[in-house]
């Protein structure tokens, strides 16, 4: 071992300190005196020298220890995170399957499917835990016999709610087939269906109240429902119908059957554009286009479902001070029969009283003009039916009477006394439909229809 001097004795001080105390022998220590006079010592170490590598090693193990020490406990806590939440989220899944378990009638669209990924996802949770956590507590069996038991339970009411939709889908196809059966007989074996030989309507029958309007809500209380007056080929079952909160115009949707109405299977939803918005909501649906009242300007607007063209024309004559008795801003009203397409409005010059036109449908321009002695705001509604146009008026709180009656071809008017009860008070629309001769009202924010009886005698 070469000799050391007593200069590193600070340095190795720390290393001498793990010398046994026996091992330090006279020997191995000698003193002198160096050239400049210094005392030299020299110090001679026994064999066994200090594991300075082992020291190093034992830190670099601690601090690994350390990390991974921290790893762990950053592990628990996001663990202890994430126990919190899928427990909470279990006892939901558990509430919903005790309330499918106790009310499985309610509860036939379903996502079954759904249930079982999140079960799956539950367990494969668990399974986690168990792992990272090393445990085998009973806590983690009691969670999956739970789970599994869920699984169980939402397999059975798939079963017993499939079987049940089986026979559900089996009766409502037989209501909708006696409903197309019924629906095909009365439109297409009426022969007076089209036919204007008759002296005019005698009756109408009492309401049919279809239901609450496609928004199912009755603040909806201005609106439009019905069937195209003159439908394209491939589109004679095609309904519509709009409801709105006031009286505008600002979307339509359309529907391919009267099924598909009353089970809000839509077909086809139009947004109308900020400038063209309608008001007065006394629009219909003409040979695949809405026609409508427009404010800017003034005027009857068409907007064409097959070009989404829009066009307007002015009536200079029409006034916007004149409207129907139960909804403002229903200027101008227009209606279709078997003639073709009409449009009803009022003016200074007529005082108020109803002018009735006819419209060319291909240049969307007025061809004939006839005033009448219906006074406007008066009268509950007006449609036309075969060239005469007929005019409401109310008779009580439940009763509503077509009272005048103005023909086209003779310009003979008169006064009649048709009664018929109304759903509810207030109406914002009533059309004949000539494709099926039923009036179309939109009373109150419900669908209600009428069939009319024709004097064919």
């Amino acid at each position: 071992m070469p000799p050391l001097l007593l200069l590193l004795l600070p340095v190795l001080s720390p290393a001498l300190a793990w010398i046994p105390v026996e091992d330090w022998e006279s020997g191995n220590v000698t003193a002198s005196v160096g050239d400049s006079g210094q005392c030299v010592c020299q110090v001679y170490l026994p064999d066994t020298t200090f594991p300075a590598d082992r020291v190093q090693h034992m830190q670099e193990v601690n601090k690994d220890m350390m990390v991974e020490v921290n790893i762990q406990k950053n592990k628990l806590v996001s663990y202890q995170v994430k126990v919190e939440i899928y427990l909470e989220e279990l006892m939901n899944l558990t509430v919903r399957v005790v309330m499918l378990e106790t009310s499985a009638d309610d509860y036939i669209k379903l996502d079954f499917e759904l249930l079982r990924i999140e079960l799956r996802e539950f367990e494969a949770l668990v399974s986690q835990l168990k792992f990272s956590l090393n445990s085998s507590s009973p806590l983690f069996d009691s969670l999956y016999t739970e789970i599994r038991n869920m699984t169980l339970i939402v397999n059975q009411l798939e079963t017993y709610d499939k079987s049940n939709l089986a026979v559900i889908r089996i009766e409502f196809a037989k209501l909708q087939k006696k409903l197309q059966d019924c629906q095909k007989e009365q439109e297409f074996s009426n022969p007076d269906i089209g036919n204007c030989n008759h002296t005019g309507i005698i009756s109408v029958s009492k309401p049919t109240v279809v239901q609450l309007n496609g928004h199912l809500s009755s603040s909806y209380v201005y609106g439009v429902w019905g069937r195209d007056s003159k439908p394209n080929r491939g589109y004679e079952s095609m309904h519509f119908f709009g409801a709105y909160s006031t009286p505008h115009v600002y979307d339509l949707y359309l529907y391919t059957s009267y099924e598909n109405l009353i089970l809000r299977n839509l077909f086809k939803h139009y947004d109308l554009p900020t400038e063209w918005v309608g008001i007065g909501d006394n629009y219909i649906l003409h040979g695949n286009a809405i026609y409508y009242q427009h404010n800017s300007p003034f005027s009857m607007t068409k907007l064409n479902l097959t070009t989404a063209k829009y066009d307007y024309r002015v009536i200079a004559a029409a006034s916007t001070a004149f409207s129907y008795r139960y909804s403002e801003n229903q200027n101008i009203d227009f209606a279709a029969d078997e003639n073709g397409l009409w449009v009803m409005y009022a003016s200074h010059a007529s005082m108020g009283k109803i002018v009735l036109a006819k419209v060319d449908e291909n240049s969307f321009g007025i061809t004939d003009e006839w005033t009448t002695g219906a006074y406007k705001q008066l009268a509950g509604n007006a449609f036309m039916a075969c060239g005469v146009m007929y005019v409401t008026r109310s008779v009580d709180l439940n009763t509503e009477e077509i009272y005048y009656a103005y023909d086209t071809k003779t310009k003979q008017e008169k006064l009649l006394n048709i009664q018929f009860n109304k759903f509810q008070e207030k109406y914002s629309s009533l059309d004949y439909n000539p494709i099926d001769q039923k009036l179309y009202m939109y009373n109150n924010g419900y669908y209600v229809s009428y069939n009319v009886k024709f004097n064919r005698e």
